[in-house]
């Protein structure tokens, strides 16, 4: 079923056409706004179901003086018009006219000879010095208005009367995805999707360092951890409780390894572990969950969470200081490498990025670890989506969790995978006070949906 009539009229209308040669053509065709199409647009784009070309024109339009001068007169003219056959002080004149229409319409009057300036009595005088003039700066507006070709636009822009003016549109092809319509998609959440999955409680946007870092396997000196990259917290300063017993074992793993790790062999400090912060990923939420596991008798369980992180980070066009991550993991015993790749295959085909390739990386709490890249049509290249790994025994063995469980684990922002499958380039327009509403009005959302 399609998301919408405007991604109906799209798939259909190359179901027998090979093109759509101008989308806003084809909206008005359509009776479809053409905001709601570009969405619409970008969207199937991005799952591959079409391929879309940019397009664009420029053109003049009126500033708002422009407008203005187009539904009255020119300054010029007005000025000229205030000026009665026998002549007018300066004062007078300046009495009769808006203020910013006198001081440019009298230069230019002078300029063009219409008018003469001396002194009478002492004081600034105008004459007429035609009898008649014509509008010629009006005449232009109004073409401009109208959408004509005008010569010398650069005369209007000088003064700010027009400016200049993208359009931007798509034509569109058949894409290597193209279906006349889409399959239910994969954002169209059932039970029976999420039934074998636990949620996480992710509501806790504070955490102290002990639960996002150091239960972690994240060394107390790791860059990540300085205030560069964390939001830390004046009050409460510090945590009020943290499982002693817990903090004992990570502490051992930290300074002098165990469970044949070597550790990392420095001092570990407990003032560093109960430092308070804004969360910098959800995967804090992850340890809680694994240790409590851990605690009783173990049994496979899969978890998933979306919830929001902080990062004291330069906001720019793909950086926000706050964003959304959205992490899963599995655990389970006899769990591999291959059975990790296995899941995020599906798991990223589900989400329309069906070109994966992983790359070796490291993170403190997974070995080994992979960023994983999907390769976009729209851009020829390959980008990164996702980072994951195997949790390290070093975070796993100090909750207690038996020798022969593994956990695979990964995570992704969900605002990247947005702007690239919407065509967004920048994350200020999907998050964030500068949203754009009708965007949001004109796309499809998650559903849940209810088993009866």
């Amino acid at each position: 079923m399609a998301e919408s009539p405007a991604e109906d009229a799209v798939l259909k209308y190359l179901l027998n056409h090979e093109e759509i040669p101008n989308s806003e053509e084809f909206a008005i065709s359509q009776n479809i706004d053409h905001n709601e199409l570009l969405n619409v647009i970008k969207s199937l784009n991005g799952f591959g179901f079409i391929e879309a070309k940019d397009i664009k024109k420029e053109f003049w339009v009126l500033t708002e003086e422009g407008d203005k001068y187009a539904t009255t007169a020119s300054p010029e003219v007005q000025v000229f018009e205030a000026v009665p056959v026998e002549g007018i002080r300066q004062d007078q004149l300046e009495g009769k006219l808006d203020k910013q229409v006198f001081s440019i319409g009298k230069n230019f009057a002078l300029k063009n000879r219409w008018l003469s300036l001396s002194k009478e009595g002492g004081v600034p005088f105008y004459k007429r010095t035609v009898e008649r003039v014509e509008d010629a700066i009006k005449a232009q507006l109004l073409a401009v208005k109208d959408g004509k070709d005008i010569q010398n636009p650069d005369a209007l822009k000088k003064r700010t009367l027009i400016k200049r003016q993208t359009w931007k549109g798509f034509a569109i092809r058949k894409g290597a995805n193209y279906a006349p319509q889409r399959s239910k998609p994969a954002t169209d959440l059932t039970r029976d999707l999420l039934q074998n999955y636990e949620e996480m409680p992710t509501n806790n946007f504070v955490e102290s360092s002990f639960w996002n870092f150091d239960t972690l396997f994240q060394p107390q000196q790791h860059p990540a951890r300085d205030s560069h990259d964390t939001f830390f917290l004046k009050v409460p300063e510090v945590t009020q409780s943290l499982p002693e017993n817990y903090l004992e074992h990570v502490k051992t793993i930290h300074e002098v390894g165990g469970h044949e790790s070597i550790g990392y062999g420095y001092d570990w400090k407990r003032e560093e572990a109960e430092k308070n912060l804004l969360r910098t990923h959800t995967t804090a939420v992850s340890s809680r969950m694994l240790y409590a596991l851990a605690q009783g008798k173990f049994s496979p369980k899969k978890y998933f969470s979306i919830d929001r992180v902080f990062r004291n980070e330069a906001v720019d066009r793909t950086h926000l200081a706050e964003f959304h991550q959205i992490e899963g993991l599995i655990c389970d015993r006899g769990l591999t490498l291959g059975d990790l790749m296995g899941v995020l295959n599906e798991f990223f085909q589900r989400l329309g990025m069906k070109k994966l390739r992983f790359k070796p990386a490291y993170n403190p709490y997974t070995e080994p670890s992979m960023e994983i890249f999907s390769y976009f049509d729209m851009f020829n290249k390959w980008v990164e989506v996702g980072n994951s790994g195997m949790i390290r025994p070093e975070v796993l063995r100090p909750m207690g969790m038996p020798k022969d469980v593994s956990v695979i684990a990964w995570g992704l922002s969900l605002e990247r995978p947005t702007m690239i499958l919407y065509g967004i380039d920048n994350i200020r327009d999907l998050f964030g006070h500068k949203v754009d509403l009708k965007m949001i009005e004109s796309n499809p959302i998650c559903r849940l949906g209810r088993q009866v």
